[in-house]
């Protein structure tokens, strides 16, 4: 699939990495998690406000440098397309006049992860033209850049495929439409909260949703270009509008809609 991502940089900030790993059952920061894992962070979005020491806006429509966002995409990003609500992040997207409005955060200098379970509980939006992530691109980004350092698609929807969920990893060696990428068919995958998780080791990554293994990466080549994933990675969520993946076609009378994230947890290796 296409999905060339190449992103504006905000300014890092102190930068917080921490080596990683089960399951993804309630629990709390520096104590025992789900099937024994420790959770060594979390967001449960239960202030009034996003937490911004952690979370970083990424705004506009990307250009000058990449319009689209590499995607061709028709949302800008905005600061205001979100709330939270009853302990969920809630990302909005609306459509006023010929325009197109959502959200984009990630935790690019302030949380880097390495290896463990990478987890968030979310409802999808549905409708044609809708395409929510959560993922996680190499901090090293701002170095070598995209695709070499390495990118995980842990929950990829797009409404133009109901029941559809993919998972992807970007590689220098496989990237955009020949990604090592698989969707899996869940038949009430627009019904309610699901689990989307990623199990990342030093020798493979495993895509669960709700817990059923939908994927597994485990290459035996390990160069820089088949394997960048040996170094700190940060989260992204965001839910885009139309693009080369998520549309071309854009069904505006579905709008507004709402991606709402209820958690988003990092369980520790055993």
């Amino acid at each position: 699939m296409s999905n060339f991502r190449i992103l504006f940089f905000l300014p890092l900030l102190a930068a917080c990495t921490i080596q990683l790993g089960q399951d993804g059952q309630p629990g709390q920061p520096g104590q025992p998690g789900g099937n024994g894992r420790t959770l060594v962070w979390s967001d449960e979005f239960n202030g009034d406000q996003l937490d911004t020491t952690v979370w970083n806006y990424e705004l506009g429509d990307g250009c000058p440098d990449i319009c689209g966002w590499g995607n061709n995409e028709r949302q800008v990003y905005t600061r205001d397309n979100h709330r939270l609500e009853d302990g969920n992040l809630i990302i909005t997207a609306r459509k006023d006049g010929d325009d197109y409005s959502s959200t984009r955060i990630t935790t690019q200098g302030t949380k880097q992860f390495k290896y463990g379970r990478i987890e968030a509980r979310a409802k999808v939006p549905v409708g044609q033209g809708i395409w929510p992530a959560f993922w996680m691109l190499g901090e090293n980004i701002t170095e070598v850049g995209w695709p070499l350092c390495g990118e995980i698609d842990i929950l990829e929807y797009v409404g133009r495929e109901p029941d559809m969920v993919y998972t992807t990893l970007h590689t220098a060696a496989n990237h955009g439409d020949n990604a090592s990428s698989q969707k899996t068919r869940f038949n009430d995958i627009e019904e309610g909260f699901h689990r989307f998780a990623a199990e990342w080791t030093a020798e493979e990554i495993t895509f669960f949703v709700d817990d059923q293994l939908v994927y597994t990466f485990a290459p035996e080549d390990r160069s820089e270009a088949v394997w960048p994933f040996d170094q700190p990675f940060y989260i992204l969520l965001n839910l885009a509008i139309g693009g080369n993946f998520g549309g071309p076609e854009v069904d505006d009378s579905i709008f507004p809609q709402e991606y709402i994230i209820d958690y988003v947890r990092v369980y520790a290796p055993e």
